[in-house]
């Protein structure tokens, strides 16, 4: 019975397009580039040095502002990024990554701490006028569109075309063992060798799973099935999204995504989310719940280290429109009901106390919350009223709006960005245990993770929930990937990049630099526990300025890094 309720749950769950991942080609870039005129007479030979991680390097420009030295300084358990570029006016093929462990005396970093990546360049539409990046783009031609370097290709080989820049990506993880002290190494790129030291101070960072830091970025397996071209749920299925599960893990990710009915979000995605738990609805009016895709998906998430809290997408979705399987006529039927109606109650109440059920004999109870998100709080009322019927232990998260009658029974509240809950709201949200975050989508030009968006911002987006006194930061899409992801990051709503923020196997340049801005944020809560606890005020004191810049307003171009910079030499005393 179990193997047909499993086959029947693939049908409904999965439309799988054939797409296979293939070594991709770059789009053409709209932006004017340098003349190959000045390439041949500026650049005699290929080049590389040092650049800037804040700088997103174009194609066919030649490269300002670099350097041939590069110090860095790090606390041991902390993963540092640096950025080296790459120039040529000949074609060059079969241009090689290499790198070489770091010494200091006797003292060791392995190379296998030490990763290099080619950073790729991905078609983006970009921000207009600055108004955010919300609403239809079915017109590519009246948006301005550029390839924006974002990409991090593992690979460690590429071929650079003639009159090109290759930005690439070094990142650094220090071990939590790692002895205090200056380390000196190098990178070759060609036959190009740049050489660097960085500097571990005598500090731990915590590991990533023990930060308290809220991070929840919503994953999407069923854009992983269709890029890959895998049956969903299978072993090819799960193995092909480990590379980018290991990387949410490596952000110190908190939540699991999973969807307890099919469309919550009425299919805004390439691939809509469907759902996790397969109803039966029998001819006696009794219902049969599967839990085996529910299941599979948390212990697979769980394997990454990915544990503290389970969230439920939903009981009010967009469309207010539910099915389910008829028995009798192995067909799917659907309703819509409205939360509060007697219809409504009849499909949701058996579901969620047998749910209640089932979370409990898998130890996942205290750890589930049913998700609502951006709904209106008429809606959001009746769902709670529902589920203290069905079960008064249930916890809600709630992406919404600061409701005050509806508050108070929400587990974990994210707000949007800009918007503030009353300190003494907050202060008791705290001392209950209960969870306060922000989060940002199309609607902020700045700042934001967008593909265009520039590389401070993904550094300044936690510091910014660590500065107004909130728990973490949510953003709504990890991995909904467009068709093409890695050629073409535009999309038929919103700007490039706002449906994801890594690549199908790669990471991205966005999600490093926003693994910085947490461990930032990191940084400053232990700084601020040993300054306090010390009565080291003269120290704290211009942390606590520097983190007063991140206050919530709408950045300029330029703000984000300013702000940043402003702050990071504080953080490695």
């Amino acid at each position: 019975m179990k193997k047909i309720l499993f086959l029947i749950s693939i049908m409904l769950c999965t439309s799988l397009h054939a797409q296979v991942c293939p070594d991709f080609t770059e789009l053409s870039d709209s932006r004017p580039a340098d003349d190959s005129t000045q390439w041949h007479k500026r650049v005699k030979r290929s080049r590389a040095a040092w650049g800037s991680t804040a700088v997103h390097y174009e194609r066919h420009r030649i490269p300002e502002n670099t350097t041939g030295k590069l110090k860095l300084r790090a606390w041991r358990g902390e993963r540092v990024n640096a950025q080296a570029v790459f120039w040529t006016a000949q074609a060059a093929p079969g241009i090689t990554l290499s790198k070489s462990e770091l010494r200091n005396g006797k003292h060791v970093i392995a190379a296998e701490n030490i990763e290099l990546s080619f950073v790729r360049y991905v078609l983006t539409d970009s921000l207009k006028n600055n108004q955010g990046g919300c609403g239809y783009r079915l017109n590519k031609a009246e948006w301005d569109s550029l390839l924006v370097a974002d990409i991090l290709d593992p690979r460690t080989s590429l071929d650079i075309v003639q009159c090109s820049t290759r930005p690439v990506w070094l990142s650094i993880s220090i071990p939590a063992d790692a002895q205090p002290g200056t380390y000196k190494g190098s990178i070759g790129i060609g036959k190009h060798r740049l050489p660097y030291e960085i500097t571990v101070l005598p500090r731990t960072l915590t590991a990533p799973q023990e930060r308290p830091f809220h991070v929840d970025f919503w994953q999407n397996p069923y854009a992983a099935a269709r890029f890959f071209n895998v049956p969903l749920w299978s072993d090819e299925h799960f193995e092909a999204m480990r590379p980018n599960m290991k990387k949410l893990a490596e952000a110190g990710q908190k939540v699991i995504t999973t969807a307890v009915m099919n469309r919550p979000w009425n299919g805004q995605t390439e691939d809509a989310f469907r759902s996790m738990v397969m109803r039966l609805r029998h001819p006696d009016g009794t219902w049969t719940y599967d839990y085996t895709v529910f299941d599979r998906w948390v212990e697979y998430v769980m394997s990454f280290g990915i544990t503290q809290q389970i969230n439920c997408y939903t009981l009010v979705p967009w469309n207010l429109e539910f099915d389910y399987v008829d028995v009798s006529t192995a067909g799917v039927c659907r309703i819509k009901a409205q939360p509060g109606t007697q219809a409504y109650e009849d499909y949701w109440l058996p579901f969620l106390k047998d749910f209640a059920r089932h979370l409990k004999e898998k130890g996942w109870f205290e750890r589930t919350c049913i998700a609502l998100d951006e709904r209106p709080r008429q809606h959001m009322r009746a769902a709670i009223e529902l589920l203290q019927k069905a079960d008064s232990g249930y916890r809600i998260s709630s992406q919404c709006h600061y409701y005050p009658e509806v508050e108070p029974q929400v587990y974990d509240l994210c707000l949007p960005f800009g918007e503030t809950l009353p300190a003494e709201v907050r202060e008791r949200r705290a001392a209950e245990g209960k969870v306060s975050t922000v989060y940002t989508c199309c609607t902020e030009a700045r700042p934001n993770v967008f593909v265009c968006s520039a590389t401070s911002e993904a550094v300044w987006l936690p510091l910014h929930a660590m500065a107004s006194g909130l728990d973490g930061y949510l953003r709504w899409a990890y991995n909904s990937w467009t068709k093409s992801p890695l050629q073409d990051a535009r999309f038929r709503t919103w700007v490039g990049g706002d449906c994801y923020i890594v690549y199908p196997g790669a990471s991205s340049i966005r999600m490093e630099r926003f693994i910085e801005g947490l461990q930032a944020a990191e940084k400053v809560r232990l700084l601020r526990e040993e300054y306090r606890a010390t009565g080291n005020e003269s120290t704290l004191k211009p942390l606590e300025e520097a983190l007063s810049r991140f206050r919530a307003r709408l950045l300029q171009e330029g703000d984000a890094e300013q702000d940043v910079n402003a702050l990071l030499p504080l953080l490695n005393p």
